[in-house]
């Protein structure tokens, strides 16, 4: 017969267990939309932060891997109506938002999540001298259930205070 001081001793160790192994913890699934960005900004800041985000656009497995069909779709054709030697539409980190990333500390905020599509709003916050538009500190993404996997449809933000879309940027570029 077990006493009562065994059962609080084996339920107390149990418990410490549960708690402190991380392979009993859920880890966060690769199926929603606010894990993947939560992730991709996790990397961006990394160390001094100065990674930056390009990785998810770097080649063509990457945009496979991260962003829609119809948006590695869309850029496929800007690059081929790229020149030779030249850059493409977008000469920009996104992720980030910048030539030069610097990102120290992130806010991943859910706007909108469907079955099928959501709007996932990251704010992010360098070293040194903040942005002189704050509205320049936030990038939204748009994904979609792609094959049944979530996938970046688009990126959005502002620079200066302007708005931008990647979407956008390469729809325009094969205009000209």
């Amino acid at each position: 017969m077990m006493t009562r001081r065994a059962l609080v001793l084996t339920g107390a160790t149990g418990l410490a267990a549960t708690v402190s192994c991380p392979v009993l913890a859920a880890p966060p699934s690769p199926n929603d939309p606010v894990a993947i960005i939560n992730a991709i900004y996790a990397r961006a800041a990394k160390g001094r932060g100065d990674g930056g985000g390009a990785f998810i656009i770097e080649n063509q497995a990457a945009r496979a891997k991260y962003l829609s069909k119809t948006l590695v779709e869309v850029w496929a054709k800007a690059d081929a109506r790229t020149p030779k030697g030249d850059v493409g539409p977008v000469d920009f980190d996104p992720v980030t938002n910048s030539q030069e990333p610097n990102v120290k500390s992130f806010r991943v905020v859910p706007e909108k999540l469907d079955a099928d599509k959501a709007v996932v709003a990251v704010t992010i916050s360098g070293r040194g001298a903040p942005r002189p538009k704050s509205v320049d500190n936030t990038i939204r993404y748009n994904l979609v259930r792609d094959d049944g996997q979530w996938k970046i449809d688009d990126i959005g933000g502002a620079s200066d205070g302007e708005a931008w879309s990647i979407r956008g940027m390469l729809t325009d570029s094969l205009k000209n």
